[in-house]
C-alpha cells in the first residue's frame, strides 16, 4: 500500500496537508527544501534521504512535501490518508467497475424477475455507500502496518524467496484467501449471525453489479480479512499486491453481474453465486468451488441459466421462486422484502 500512498501524497495529500497543517519554517532554508528527496522524515530537521516505495520508478516530491507539521511518515497522517484512500478511492473504484458491468454486461431482463426488488439499484448503492466508510475504519490498521514495514511485501522480483515464487504467489494467494473466506462466509450463515450481519447482502435475491459491495460493514470487512492477513504471513510482491486487490474488486462485481458465462465445475462464477443468492445455503466460496465440494455445500447451477432464453423463462422462474421461498422461510422467516406491485403480481401468477 506504500506505493499507492506515495502516489496520492505526491499528487494530492502533500499540498492538502501543507495547506491545512502548515509547518513553521523558522531557520529553515529554501535550499534545504529544494534538495529534499522522496520522503521527508520531519519538518523539524533537515530533509533526509529515504528510499522510495518502489525501485521501479521514482516520484519527485514537490515543495509541498516539506511544508506540513505532519510529514509523510507521521502515523496520524498515514492513518488519515489511508482511510480517505480506502473509503473515497474505494467508492470510486466500486462505481466505475459496477457501472461498466451494469451498462455492458448485466442482463437487464433481470428487472422483470419476480424476485427483483422495488428500487433495487438505488438500495444497493445506498447500502454500499454507507458500508464502505465504516469498513475503511477497520481496514486502515492493516494498511498502516504495511506502510510502516510490518508486512512481508517485497520490492523487486529478485527479492522473492525463490524465483518461481513470483508466479506461485498468485495461485497461492487465491488458494489461501478462498479457503478462509469460505469458512468466514459459511459462519456468517449461522442463525445467530445471519440475521444481524449477513442478511443485508441477501436482500438481493437477483443481484445487480451494484450489490457487489452492498454489505453490512462488519460482514464486508470480515470477508476481506484474509486478503489483509496474507502479506503479514507470506511474502508478496508490491506490484502483485496492487494487481490482486484490483482483481478482487473486479471479481466481486463479476460474480454479481448476472451474465452466466463460466459453466465450470471449478470456478465460482456468477452462476454459482446466483445459486447462493437464490438458495442461501450453497456455494460459499469466493473464487472456486473447491471448498464447497469439501464442505458439502456445492450446488451445480441450473443448466437453464446458461441459455439466453431459458434463464428468464417462465418455467425456470417458477422453479426458482418455489424453491427460494421454501428455503427463505426456513432461513429468515417471513419475507420482508418489497418487490413492488409488478413483482407481487408476477409472484401471485407463479405461486
Amino acid at each position: 500500500m506504500d506505493i499507492v500512498l506515495e502516489i496520492f501524497d505526491t499528487f494530492i495529500f502533500d499540498r492538502l496537508y501543507a495547506t491545512v497543517l502548515p509547518a513553521s519554517f523558522a531557520g529553515y532554508s529554501a535550499q534545504n527544501i529544494g534538495h529534499a528527496t522522496t520522503t521527508f522524515s520531519s519538518t523539524r530537521e533537515s530533509p533526509t534521504s529515504v528510499p522510495p516505495s518502489t525501485q521501479i520508478w521514482k516520484l519527485e516530491p514537490s515543495q509541498y512535501a516539506f511544508m506540513s507539521t505532519w510529514p509523510r511518515d507521521n502515523i496520524w497522517r498515514q492513518s488519515l490518508s489511508l482511510y480517505l484512500i480506502t473509503w473515497l478511492f474505494g467508492l470510486v473504484v466500486y462505481f466505475i467497475c459496477a457501472t461498466l458491468s451494469y451498462l455492458f454486461v448485466f442482463d437487464h431482463a433481470t428487472f422483470t424477475h419476480p424476485k427483483y426488488l422495488k428500487n433495487q439499484v438505488s438500495l444497493e448503492i445506498k447500502q454500499a455507500s454507507t458500508a464502505l466508510p465504516v469498513m475503511a475504519i477497520f481496514t486502515v490498521p492493516f494498511f498502516v502496518g504495511e506502510v510502516r514495514g510490518y508486512a512481508k511485501l517485497y520490492n523487486v522480483l529478485a527479492d522473492a524467496p525463490f524465483p518461481l515464487y513470483n508466479v506461485f504467489q498468485f495461485p497461492f494467494f487465491i488458494f489461501f484467501t478462498d479457503f478462509f473466506i469460505y469458512w468466514i462466509h459459511r459462519g456468517l450463515h449461522h442463525p445467530r449471525v445471519y440475521k444481524n450481519l449477513h442478511k443485508p447482502h441477501h436482500r438481493w435475491i437477483m443481484p445487480t453489479p451494484y450489490a457487489s459491495h452492498a454489505f453490512h460493514p462488519i460482514d464486508g470487512f470480515a470477508q476481506s480479512v484474509p486478503y489483509h492477513v496474507f502479506p503479514f504471513i507470506f511474502p508478496l510482491n508490491k506490484i502483485a499486491y496492487i494487481f490482486l486487490f484490483a482483481f478482487i474488486n473486479v471479481w466481486t462485481v463479476f460474480i454479481h453481474d448476472g451474465e452466466y458465462v463460466a459453466n465450470s465445475r471449478f470456478i465460482n462464477g456468477a452462476a454459482c453465486h446466483t445459486m447462493h443468492h437464490l438458495y442461501f445455503n450453497y456455494n460459499y466460496g469466493q473464487f472456486t468451488t473447491l471448498w464447497d465440494r469439501f464442505g458439502g455445500s456445492y450446488r451445480k447451477p441450473n443448466d437453464e441459466l446458461f441459455g439466453r432464453d431459458s434463464k428468464m423463462s417462465k418455467q425456470e422462474w417458477e422453479r426458482q421462486c418455489k424453491e427460494m421461498e421454501m428455503v427463505q422461510q426456513k432461513v429468515e422467516g417471513d419475507d420482508d422484502r418489497d418487490y413492488g406491485d409488478v413483482g407481487r403480481s408476477l409472484q401471485k401468477k407463479l405461486v
